[in-house]
């Protein structure tokens, strides 16, 4: 795999580890056990993913941290327009 197609798919799997997360907190705070756990594996997945990339080239911490960041600033904006 190219290190711009590697450093996209880290990007986009963190993003999406960060999207679980933040429903996996919301999902907790609500009591709702099932869709918790539900989100909690994703969380795994995506972050294993992740995880075993930037082992094998630390540069790629930079698209990890690209990724969160845009995973929980996308999820929030979102959950706040539905609430309007």
């Amino acid at each position: 795999m190219s290190y711009i197609l590697e450093f996209i798919s880290v990007m986009i799997a963190m993003a999406i580890a960060d999207v679980c997360w933040t429903y996996y907190f919301i999902n907790v705070e609500e009591r709702k056990s099932l869709a918790a756990g539900i989100w909690a594996v994703s969380i795994y997945m995506f972050g294993a993913f992740t995880v075993t990339s930037y082992m094998q080239d630390k540069t790629l911490i930079i698209a990890a941290m690209i990724g969160s960041f845009i995973g929980t600033y996308l999820t929030v904006e979102h959950k706040k327009k539905k609430r309007k």
